[in-house]
């Protein structure tokens, strides 16, 4: 009798130390070392060198790299992948590398089996936009800003976008044009495009080119949110409106 009774508790207390461990696990690492990867004598290097000096002032080492750099060649925590590269150059082993990853490359998505492979059904450009609707104000790559409109560029700019696998958080759409992700991330282990696995973090944003010095305060708050997500520091992208204030002015 007493086996009887102690058996199911014995089972209860077990499921509850393994849920309360598996609560108390540790976050990810947060990335502090960045691989930036572009064309490094291309004709907009000055937009990199723009995008390099804002990400450093967040906190990050920032390395640039050349386009062709392969995986097993960087050492760095987090990678981001500018739209300066070229598809042909860039490895195809980024798909799988166990690295967070951030990208504004669309001719890129469908090789990290980020969305599918046809151009400008699964990925593209605009030609000229200003503003993306917001449609998980909650998740912490938006940055605390509400539900609804935002002015990302100072002018009518080209805008990346793709269309995401099942796994996806879709952070922001293109206005008028909710089939074209305009922001998206995928937590590791999330399915992706052609039934692939996240190896780890994997965020795409917006940008193009030659944009990067357009960003209206509201796009560098989402731009922000965006990298600190992808470097999993979850805290600091959920506070980007409210530590700016002000300087986070409405459409």
């Amino acid at each position: 009798m007493k086996n009887r009774i102690l058996l199911p508790l014995a089972i209860c207390i077990t499921g509850f130390i393994s849920q309360a461990t598996a609560q108390i696990s540790p976050p990810a690492a947060e990335a502090r070392s960045i691989a930036y990867l572009c064309k490094l004598k291309g004709p907009n290097r000055a937009i990199d060198d723009a995008a390099i000096a804002h990400i450093s002032s967040l906190g990050f080492t920032v390395h640039p790299m050349e386009d062709t750099t392969r995986p097993e060649e960087v050492k760095d925590d987090l990678v981001v992948l500018s739209s300066t590269v070229s598809g042909k150059n860039v490895s195809p082993a980024w798909r799988y590398a166990a690295k967070p990853l951030l990208t504004w490359e669309n001719d890129s998505l469908d090789d990290l089996a980020m969305t599918g492979k046809r151009h400008d059904v699964d990925f593209g450009e605009t030609e000229k936009e200003r503003y993306l609707w917001l449609v998980n104000a909650p998740h912490p790559m938006s940055g605390g800003l509400s539900a609804g409109l935002a002015n990302v560029y100072t002018k009518q700019s080209p805008m990346s976008w793709g269309k995401p696998g099942l796994g996806a958080t879709v952070i922001a759409t293109v206005y008028g044009q909710p089939k074209k992700s305009a922001i998206f991330g995928y937590e590791k282990g999330a399915t992706m495009d052609y039934e692939s696995l996240a190896p780890a973090r994997r965020v795409m944003v917006f940008l193009d080119n030659a944009t990067f010095t357009m960003l209206s305060p509201q796009g560098e708050c989402l731009f922000d949110s965006a990298l600190l997500w992808a470097s999993s520091q979850q805290g600091q992208a959920a506070s980007c409106a409210a530590t700016r204030g002000s300087k986070i002015s409405k459409p």
